[in-house]
């Protein structure tokens, strides 16, 4: 059985369908990119899976069990982690103490106590290479640390899906390659799904995923193994808005 399954997923927002009939189903360990052109529903998507708001339309559903109307506090102790594209800190808290909170409201929540929650963030603090800075305030990161301090927060709630919202964005090309290593390692050494929401980074793309969903005006345009879908005729017109054997005029 899928680890995550959506059924005909529509939202609105007034006169907006911003998703439009959605099915889509995520297996245990997968890495996949969701990609798209703005507006194409992508950050929708993750708010749906995630339960910040419920769809007006189909079903999600996870191991097994149905989750539409369930309240994100309590898809998390489920196994559904999340980062967002603009990194949310307690800033006036430590790296470490930020980390920690996904481990006590997680799937381990009620079930650890603080000290073990300090252990499994620094576990996490040292995956991701801040562990130079566990002791220091959030708040004085810079923004590529702050994204690594968000993932080990998800990471430290032990999901079992992540759901990662443009963690790419604005890294130097050498930065992007290490993190497709580490997302790579890290669904090798704990078989998380991690589902990756990109933009416009092919090469992050092409390294990460063994599937890419390709998002356009809320709905899914494609669902395939990545070199096949990113060689696809109508995600070449999506994404250069053209059909795939023209060329631009100067070459």
């Amino acid at each position: 059985m899928a680890l995550l399954k959506l059924e005909n997923i529509t939202k609105r927002f007034g006169g907006l369908i911003a998703l439009d009939g959605v099915s889509l189903e995520i297996e245990q360990g997968e890495l996949i990119a969701i990609v798209g052109p703005n507006g194409a529903g992508k950050t929708t998507l993750f708010n749906v899976i995630s339960g910040v708001y419920p769809p007006d339309e189909g079903k999600v559903i996870f191991d097994e069990r149905e989750i539409t109307r369930l309240p994100a506090y309590r898809r998390a102790p489920l196994g559904i982690g999340r980062t967002f594209q603009i990194p949310r800190p307690f800033g006036s808290a430590s790296v470490q103490e930020n980390v920690a909170v996904g481990a006590m409201f997680g799937t381990l929540a009620g079930t650890v106590s603080v000290d073990d929650s300090l252990d499994i963030a620094d576990r996490y603090i040292e995956l991701v290479g801040l562990k130079a800075h566990k002791n220091k305030g959030a708040g004085t990161l810079t923004p590529v640390e702050k994204k690594m301090m968000e993932i080990a927060r998800a990471l430290a709630m032990k999901p079992r899906l992540l759901l990662m919202d443009e963690a790419m964005a604005g890294m130097h090309p050498r930065d992007i390659g290490q993190m497709v290593r580490f997302l790579k390692g890290i669904k090798e050494e704990e078989n998380i799904a991690v589902v990756s929401m990109v933009e416009h980074i092919m090469r992050a793309v092409v390294g990460f995923a063994e599937r890419v969903v390709v998002m356009h005006q809320g709905a899914k345009l494609i669902d395939a193994p990545t070199k096949q879908a990113l060689n696809d005729s109508r995600v070449v017109e999506v994404y250069l808005g053209r059909p795939s054997g023209e060329k631009d005029a100067e070459d």
